[in-house]
């Protein structure tokens, strides 16, 4: 196969993925791309990297001292969107975010609390995934998944607040012309500990409610765990 057409053949199993319409079919599908991306993306993320990173380079993104080259972090960033647990699952969940700001510290934590926050979002839309594979089951009912839905969703600043340590994936920076900063940051977060995450904060807001919800939530974790 022409090295040109791998990406392309990235793109069409994410694609296939994205719209699987249950989630054994999606599990299914996860693993055959576990494969390929071990014997396709792996050998060729290098070259993927050198050529977004003299992109990039050319839009004036840079590194500052002592971190590793861009093209290094890319080509990390390529291997960590790929993998896969044995389950077929993603490993980790990643966050990407840009912000500029009048120094390069001020505008790095205005970007790791959005890269947060978009992790948070992705984390509230795997749950809600879950929830509603559940009512496709006929495990729950539509209104039981409604109600547990609508906690997760609520419950989205409480599972960034819970996020623990997190893994800088990418890091770079570029002057602009109002002799600001612009950083980029590039977050990745287990995603096995972000679902306990999430399960323990949206347990505790059912308990809390005093609904019997929570139960019904460990029955649909019980049952991914499968």
């Amino acid at each position: 196969m022409k090295k040109s057409l791998s990406i392309v053949m990235a793109v069409l199993i994410l694609c296939n993925i994205a719209n699987a319409q249950s989630a054994r079919e999606t599990i299914k599908e996860r693993k055959q791309y576990s494969k390929f991306a071990q014997t396709e993306l792996n050998a060729k993320a290098s070259k993927a990297a050198r050529k977004e990173s003299k992109s990039l380079l050319k839009q004036g993104w840079k590194v500052a001292p002592g971190q590793l080259p861009l093209e290094k972090q890319l080509d990390r960033s390529y291997k960590m969107y790929y993998e896969f647990e044995d389950a077929g699952l993603p490993k980790w969940i990643i966050g990407d975010a840009m912000s500029p700001g009048a120094t390069y510290d001020a505008a790095k934590m205005q970007a790791l609390e959005l890269a947060k926050t978009n992790i948070a979002g992705l984390i509230q839309s795997e749950v809600t995934a879950l929830i509603e594979s559940t009512v496709g089951n006929e495990q729950i009912s539509q209104a039981a998944a409604t109600s547990i839905a609508n906690t997760v969703s609520a419950s989205k600043n409480l599972i960034m607040q819970r996020l623990g340590v997190t893994v800088t994936v990418i890091e770079c920076y570029r002057d602009l012309p109002n002799k600001g900063v612009e950083v980029r940051l590039t977050l990745a977060y287990n995603a096995k500990m972000a679902m306990n995450v999430a399960k323990d904060v949206v347990k505790k807001q059912l308990e809390e409610k005093g609904e019997d919800l929570h139960k019904q939530l460990d029955a649909i974790w019980e049952q991914a765990a499968r």
